[in-house]
């Protein structure tokens, strides 16, 4: 068969992606650990076991890339699925990548670079997801239950975007032919963590509070939180890039590659309101 691979299938992005690509009748390979039983288009497929890589890409001709989620060393695992989809004929591969560089991670840049050997690639540079604003992702459970955004970013602007956006785009790139190149997306406007506190708040009714804390401090969180330390460790220092402004940037790919505005953060939020509720829990927890 023709048709897209995308690994990450169920993920915030990859679940988007599928659903725009299943309603322009594009068959779609839906990847996953855990694939659900009796679901045609579903199969498993786990980074950390090579043997479920070759099943999953034969007999498509596109890929969309999400790798390794949390590892500040990804290439072990994508190097030889990058390597196998070649082999195995895949025409175009379209790399999740960010546009934000974690610190001591020079694997991620190497991944990005193997990518474009591949035939037909892209390479997406996405900013700070708008989705870490909500439960489960460590910063929107904090702000669902005590109402708060602990921060070493000072008032550092960021180019949030909806993942739906990304989504967007990815399916563009996907269905149409599409440059080789890197793209970086963002949303229409870069926020600070201040600014998207105010948004919230002004769009729930429940009040967000910002609360500056160290580089430090945010990586304890981040492990408390279940993240394995090196990726804490990297995660907390890209703060240190907001707060000096070096992630204040935003691009129109979104409506480029669309022929649409990206969201804004308040569309964001309307959409999204009911999930910052208050918790029973969320007074004895502060």
């Amino acid at each position: 068969m023709t048709g897209v691979l995308v690994t990450g299938g169920t993920g915030k992005t990859g679940g988007a992606l599928v659903e725009l690509l299943r309603g322009e009748g594009v068959p779609v390979r839906v990847a996953s650990r855990n694939p659900s039983a009796g679901a045609p288009d579903a199969v498993r497929f786990d980074w950390g076991d090579p043997e479920t890589h070759p099943p999953a890409l034969r007999g498509v001709d596109r890929v969309f890339l999400v790798p390794p989620v949390e590892s500040v060393d990804p290439m072990p695992l994508v190097g030889p699925f990058l390597a196998e989809a070649q082999r195995l004929g895949v025409r175009r591969v379209v790399l999740l990548g960010s546009a934000i560089v974690l610190p001591n991670a020079p694997s991620a840049l190497e991944m990005a670079a193997r990518v474009r050997a591949q035939p037909g690639w892209v390479v997406l540079r996405a900013s700070g997801f708008m989705q870490n604003f909500l439960s489960p992702h460590p910063m929107g459970e904090r702000i669902r239950r005590h109402g708060e955004i602990r921060t070493a970013a000072g008032d550092g602007r960021l180019g949030w975007i909806d993942a739906r956006d990304i989504a967007a785009a990815a399916a563009a790139l996907l269905t149409g032919s599409g440059e080789q190149r890197d793209y970086l997306l963002t949303g229409p406007k870069a926020l600070s963590y201040p600014d998207a506190a105010a948004i919230i708040t002004a769009g729930t009714g429940r009040p967000v509070r910002v609360v500056p804390i160290g580089t430090g401090e945010q990586a304890a969180g981040l492990r408390a939180a279940g993240i394995p330390a090196e990726f804490a460790a990297a995660l907390a220092s890209v703060e240190d890039g907001i707060r000096a402004g070096r992630e204040d940037q935003v691009s129109t790919a979104v409506l480029d590659l669309t022929g649409r505005p990206p969201r804004t953060f308040a569309e964001f939020v309307k959409d999204h309101a009911a999930e910052w509720g208050n918790v029973d829990s969320a007074a004895s927890d502060r």
